[in-house]
């Protein structure tokens, strides 16, 4: 009896959440661990059915860097980085479109199907969903002036169209997106997945922005896990840092997010079983929230 009586109280906890959060649109951005572990991907389409259900609009981004590179081993094409982005040449555009595309985007729909949801995949072809322009890199040197680095096909986002997504919502599809924009010349270009999460929270105006990492989430100085930080506060350790690597452009992205309407921001651990669930409906949390200095 007492383990019923456990279980009754963790809905009891959740309800507020689920109150506040009713017809509220959540942008996930889907990667990492979390969509390699066969339990985790079915963890994860289980949590975006139960949102639906609920009454809250999930809206998913996803990657599929390590996808992508199996394909091009396989090709015997060589995957080439510059500062954590993949150098895409119009063969190697074809091959992340392929995969990102035609295989991840779709196999994420169908396992959310399987579960009894209505995902529907797009890419940033479908209706104009992303417009994107060349990423010009540039690196600087003390001694000598700044070096444009050409990357390809990888773009950066010039705008979203979020009719496409509300016409899905509103007919009670989640929608899956593959972050691959299309430029005003209807060329192909590959966008990071995390900036595509940011850009797609912000047009929505949405409730949370929730970004799956394979850490724990913020960690400070100490190595301890940062609960809760401002936009301000998490602007400073990145500068003194105390954060480095990859966690840095997905705090900045969080911070652009807020300041263009996202209402809060959460890093978490997609290793974790239901870790979007435990976030969002738990008064602990798992990971790390960002909010706006207001909010604070």
């Amino acid at each position: 009896m007492e383990d019923l009586i456990d279980k009754a109280k963790v809905l009891i906890e959740a309800l507020p959440y689920i109150r506040r959060f009713y017809d509220k649109t959540i942008v996930v951005k889907y990667g990492g661990a979390a969509m390699v572990s066969e339990q985790l991907k079915s963890s994860f389409a289980l949590d975006m059915v139960l949102l639906k259900y609920i009454g809250i609009n999930p809206v998913v981004v996803h990657g599929g860097g390590p996808q992508i590179g199996k394909v091009l081993a396989q090709m015997g094409i060589q995957s080439r980085f510059v500062g954590g982005m993949r150098v895409t040449d119009n063969e190697t555009m074809d091959v992340v479109e392929m995969v990102l595309v035609g295989k991840v985007n779709k196999e994420i729909v169908a396992l959310i199907n399987k579960h009894g949801g209505k995902a529907v995949g797009l890419s940033g072809k479908d209706g104009q969903l992303i417009t994107a322009r060349k990423l010009h890199l540039s690196t600087s040197h003390r001694e000598s002036p700044p070096e444009i680095i050409d990357l390809g096909m990888v773009g950066e986002v010039e705008s979203i169209n979020p009719g496409v997504i509300r016409t899905l919502e509103s007919q009670n599809f989640i929608p899956i997106i593959a972050p691959v924009g299309v430029g005003d010349r209807g060329e192909t270009y590959n966008i990071n997945a995390d900036t595509v999460a940011g850009e797609v929270a912000s047009a929505l105006k949405a409730e949370k922005l929730i970004l799956l990492t394979d850490v724990e989430g913020v960690m400070n100085e100490r190595k301890e896990l940062i609960r809760s930080i401002d936009a301000g506060a998490a602007r400073e350790i990145a500068e003194e840092g105390v954060i480095s690597g990859g966690m840095i452009p997905k705090v900045h992205c969080c911070i652009d997010a807020l300041r263009q309407g996202v209402q809060k921001t959460h890093i978490i651990d997609g290793r974790v079983e239901h870790a979007i669930l435990l976030e969002i409906f738990t008064d602990g949390g798992i990971g790390t929230q960002i909010v706006g200095n207001e909010a604070s």
